[in-house]
């Protein structure tokens, strides 16, 4: 049977109870994004994508500078390419669409992207939550166990941290796909938002929501507190630590510090917004949303750049690098491009045996 107008099927089917087919019949979401004034869909259209670019851009230049200059190959600095490389997943897995929604006056995504966006969103933003506790772990050892550092955080240590962040990630959202996929969706088909979210497209389901809101609640609700509470916990040993320590090294230990805690709460604060405070209109959401999958991709770059010293001079080792790279193809590209007069063979003979015939 083909899809009406819409995106929603015949419900006619010998699956059908009580006038619902217990298969989604629904064949595509129309996103409502965040302005319906065309005028302001183009604004946002330059803004986000400048806002987006910088994002990606910036972030691929922090796993750059990590790879190419040896003095970052510790594991901090390897989590945080990481942590730089699930921000890039976590600016494109729906800015892009956002993006082009903005040019379009047809602003639907098929069942399956939408489903495939509720699923990138959580596994990206379940990885992280992750990867920000062992990055916090790493402070606690570098910081409280400063010895023994390099034996605990050994590579094989920061693989397994990678890996379980990204296998807590996967699990968190297949946990919330298994079921929402096999939701009927039957009827409504509007979301109210640029990508689909997760509590926004269980309520246009064709039953009673309630005990599922409840479960997406719980289980995001509870990995967020976990790791909410790990790393408040590391940080406040931390602290602690730091505080009782008289050292030189303590201030640049507190500059690391507080760009790790600005990127939690950063992280962190919308999550609370998001999933928690009940609001009744989705104008906030739609805004935490934005900060969430546009600026915190973004800033964190900045963050730690402007924080840190050691990848702003690689950085700027890396940009020298380039343009000396860049100047010295300028100069054989120069050189290729003049050409050296040549004489005729003739004359050069003439010339050879000139010289043959001349007498000291």
């Amino acid at each position: 049977m083909g899809p009406s107008e819409g995106g929603i099927a015949n419900l006619s089917s010998p699956d059908s109870f009580n006038g619902w087919s217990n298969k989604s019949v629904v064949t595509e979401f129309i996103l409502l994004g965040l302005s319906s004034s065309r005028e302001l869909q183009l604004f946002l259209f330059f803004i986000f994508s400048v806002f987006y670019g910088a994002a990606v851009m910036g972030n691929i230049l922090i796993i750059l500078t990590v790879i190419t200059d040896s003095r970052l190959h510790s594991p901090m600095y390897f989590l945080l390419s990481n942590l730089s490389f699930i921000d890039v997943c976590q600016a494109t897995f729906a800015t892009p669409k956002m993006i082009a929604d903005f040019l379009s006056e047809h602003k639907t995504i098929t069942f399956k992207g939408c489903m495939s966006q509720i699923f990138f969103l959580h596994v990206f933003g379940g990885s992280e939550m992750v990867l920000l506790v062992a990055m916090a772990y790493d402070r606690y050892i570098a910081i409280c166990k400063p010895l023994h550092y390099m034996t605990i955080m050994s590579r094989r240590t920061c693989a397994v941290l990678v890996g379980v962040s990204w296998a807590t990630g996967i699990l968190h959202s297949a946990s919330h796909l298994v079921f929402t996929i096999d939701l009927p969706f039957c009827g409504p088909n509007k979301v109210d938002n640029f990508f689909c979210d997760l509590p926004l497209v269980i309520k246009l389901a064709c039953l009673d929501t309630h005990v599922f809101e409840i479960l997406v609640l719980t289980n995001s609700g509870l990995l967020s507190l976990i790791c909410f509470l790990l790393l408040l916990i590391s940080y406040t040993i931390i602290l602690a630590t730091v505080h009782r320590q008289a050292s030189g090294g303590t201030s640049r230990a507190l500059s690391t510090l507080s760009a790790h805690i600005t990127v939690v709460v950063l992280f962190f604060g919308p999550l609370i917004f998001i999933y928690i405070w009940p609001f009744e209109s989705f104008t906030i959401d739609k805004f935490l949303s934005v900060f969430f999958t546009v600026f915190t991709p973004l800033l964190n770059p900045m963050i730690y750049t402007l924080r840190n010293k050691d990848v702003k001079e690689a950085m700027k080792k890396l940009r020298n690098q380039h343009d000396r790279s860049r100047c010295k193809t300028v100069i054989i590209e120069i050189l290729q491009q003049v050409s050296i007069p040549r004489l005729p063979k003739d004359t050069v003979a003439i010339q050879y045996q000139g010289r043959s015939d001349m007498s000291f």
